[in-house]
């Protein structure tokens, strides 16, 4: 018997309703994004584990608003772009099983790559000179970054000096600022 309406479907039936749906909507997102062009700006973000639904597209759309040239996605699954409100088609994507294979693209093109991490004994965000060609790590919230950054003496780590007693920003929220301090120190 065929339900009439949505009143009438089980909420499992409507979780993969709505699975099927965001799926479809990522899919076609993610062939809009092959006609992405690059930001003005030559930073690029590398986006390592992320949980894919809550954060990944509220950064693509600060990093259109702030003329990211990339984002690198590092084992990152489907996620609902809506949130991005349509800046996943409009910041190019590029999507690596592994961290190694990010950073080999970003090396062979002259990135300097920087790791955001709560580590205290890293450098702050407020003291270091970015070179034009910059590429922000960002790890997972509670598992931090796939790799061991002490294995990577050539990646940077960085903090957001923090005053208050909280351990960590939201990832959203730290894209956000090293983002906005990128672009202060190299074009205001």
């Amino acid at each position: 018997m065929e339900p009439d309406s949505l009143e009438q479907l089980s909420t499992r039936q409507l979780r993969k309703r709505r699975q099927e749906q965001l799926l479809r909507s990522y899919h076609k997102q993610r062939q809009r994004n092959l006609l992405a062009r690059p930001g003005i700006h030559r930073f690029a973000l590398v986006l390592d584990h992320l949980k894919a639904s809550f954060n990944v597209p509220k950064i693509f759309r600060s990093a259109e608003a702030f003329g990211a040239r990339e984002i690198h996605l590092v084992n990152i699954g489907p996620f609902d772009p809506s949130p991005a409100k349509g800046s996943f088609r409009k910041v190019p994507a590029r999507f690596h099983d592994s961290f190694e294979a990010a950073y080999r693209q970003l090396v062979e093109q002259g990135y300097t790559l920087f790791a955001l991490t709560p580590a205290r004994d890293s450098e702050p965000l407020t003291r270091v000179r970015f070179p034009e060609r910059s590429a922000f790590i960002l790890g997972h919230e509670e598992n931090g970054f796939s790799f061991e950054l002490e294995a990577w003496p050539e990646i940077r780590p960085l903090h957001i000096p923090q005053f208050g007693e909280v351990e960590s920003l939201n990832v959203s929220v730290a894209a956000s600022i090293v983002m906005y301090e990128y672009v202060r120190q190299l074009h205001s």
